[in-house]
């Protein structure tokens, strides 16, 4: 994967999908950042801000230069945004 990506997941810790979303990801090899909503909420407004949403997980990924908002668990979304 190419060095330009960044991912970002929005999670708790009490998550089904936030832990699908991550297990998936560590399957496929890709390191990513967590950031946990019950240790930050102030991150949690931030999240609404991106994704127009109060429910996680919401992952972020950031790829050449474009930032893509995925809402739950996305397994083909997360697939085509990675190029996997």
């Amino acid at each position: 994967m190419a060095e330009d990506v960044k991912v970002t997941i929005y999670s708790t810790p009490t998550c089904p999908w936030c832990e699908k979303t991550k297990e998936f990801l560590n399957e496929k090899g890709v390191k990513f950042d967590v950031i946990d909503l019950t240790e930050n909420p102030e991150k949690a407004q931030e999240m609404v801000n991106k994704s127009g949403q109060m429910g996680v997980p919401v992952t972020i990924i950031k790829k050449g230069g474009k930032e893509t908002v995925i809402v739950g668990f996305d397994k083909e979304k997360i697939s085509k945004t990675l190029s996997l």
